[in-house]
């Protein structure tokens, strides 16, 4: 057993309070031990890998913190491509740099994500035009429910823009409660040494390319943790806008109707999926979401919009804080939530309120959180 630390310490947002108990899993079996034994006593729990995706209360947390910190990369060579099975404490960004190093192309635009790879299939982390979904093969799970351990298919994590069957949505119990032991990846062995087609206009607008070109592995990941580092997305210990949960809002998707209500040079992405529901906030000072009809008799393609976008049209701009706050809106991107230096939970609460209500004021919609929250409510 560890001592606690706060989680203020192992956090990439430098906030959060210390646990009763703390454990730390250095191999899959002592996790999937450690697990076992506390779902037996029925106590509260949670596990942090990386900390690059939580926000905790600064309070004194209940219960135990289990630290992921297994370890291993095995490579499998397959007639469909090289399958990386990866134990989920390994650091996400060590892992492309090894597939970059070693030929395997499907993830370096996925470059500088902070975290560990036990996360990304929770978040289906995505960046450059690449998606973690488009490569992953399953996961070995943990299931709470059942105790066993299981490899679930990728098929079966409904995964979808930043979000799995697995994630806490908004601090909320997941679909399926459950830790990830080990993450399988489908990667493509480069004859030539370039990449995937550049999928993103930023990334081929970096490179100098066109959209659809190859570019070499290594030039396109040191493109992108230029552009991550740009934003302030590369923690640096000099950089207090790097102290941050990466990009706080995820950008919310609503129906083609209700993305005609925005001005014209609002960005959008028209969708794949077809939607049969939006979650759209009306502007007429109510606060109730719109309930579906009993019976949906048409439906509308989802819309993608920038979050970015609505937060800056909401009169909140870069460097923006609340007065006498340690927590702001970061210099270099709107999208980040930064501590500036002994910023307290309550004050980055309180600014993530504060720009969920202009946006909703402004355009009737709700911005929804990214990170996973420890007894923080928003």
């Amino acid at each position: 057993m560890a001592e606690p630390t706060r989680l203020a310490e192992l956090t990439t947002l430098g906030v959060g309070g210390a646990p009763e108990r703390m454990l730390v899993a250095t191999d899959s079996d002592e996790l999937v031990a450690q697990l076992t034994e506390l779902w037996q006593h029925d106590e509260p729990w949670m596990v942090l890998g990386g900390g690059s995706n939580t926000f905790a209360t600064d309070h004194d947390i209940d219960g135990t913190v289990v630290l992921v910190r297994t370890r291993g990369i095995e490579r499998i060579t397959t007639d469909a491509g090289v399958v990386l099975r990866v134990q989920a404490g390994e650091t996400w960004d060590d892992l492309v740099a090894y597939a970059v190093d070693n030929g395997l192309a499907g993830i370096e635009a996925l470059s500088g994500i902070p975290g560990s790879v036990g996360a990304a299939p929770i978040q289906n982390i995505g960046a450059y035009g690449q998606e973690l979904s488009s490569v992953l093969l399953g996961i070995e799970l943990l299931d709470h429910e059942t105790g066993e351990r299981a490899h679930v298919p990728a098929s079966a994590l409904g995964l979808g823009y930043r979000t799995s069957v697995l994630k806490r949505h908004g601090g909320s119990d997941a679909e399926r409660e459950a830790v990830v032991l080990s993450v399988d990846l489908l990667l493509t062995e480069s004859s030539d040494g370039r990449g995937l087609p550049v999928a993103y206009e930023q990334l081929a607008k970096a490179l100098d390319v066109q959209l659809g070109d190859r570019v070499e592995l290594a030039r396109v990941r040191d493109a992108v943790i230029a552009l991550r580092r740009s934003k302030g997305m590369v923690l640096d210990p000099a950089d207090r806008d790097t102290f941050s949960a990466g990009s706080f809002f995820t950008n919310p998707i609503v129906t083609e109707q209700a993305a005609r209500t925005l001005p014209p040079d609002a960005p959008r992405w028209p969708q794949d999926e077809i939607a049969e529901t939006a979650t759209v906030i009306p502007l007429d000072g109510s606060s109730d979401i719109v309930a579906p009809p009993p019976i949906q008799t048409t439906t509308q393609r989802e819309v993608k919009l920038s979050a970015a976008w609505l937060i800056e049209h909401s009169s909140i701009h870069r460097g923006f804080h609340l007065p006498g706050s340690r927590a702001s809106i970061s210099s270099k991107h709107t999208l980040a939530l930064t501590n500036q230096g002994n910023a307290r939970s309550d004050d980055i609460a309180a600014l993530a309120r504060f720009v969920q209500s202009r946006v909703r004021s402004e355009f009737g919609i709700t911005l929804r959180p990214e990170p996973v929250l420890i007894d923080i409510e928003l």
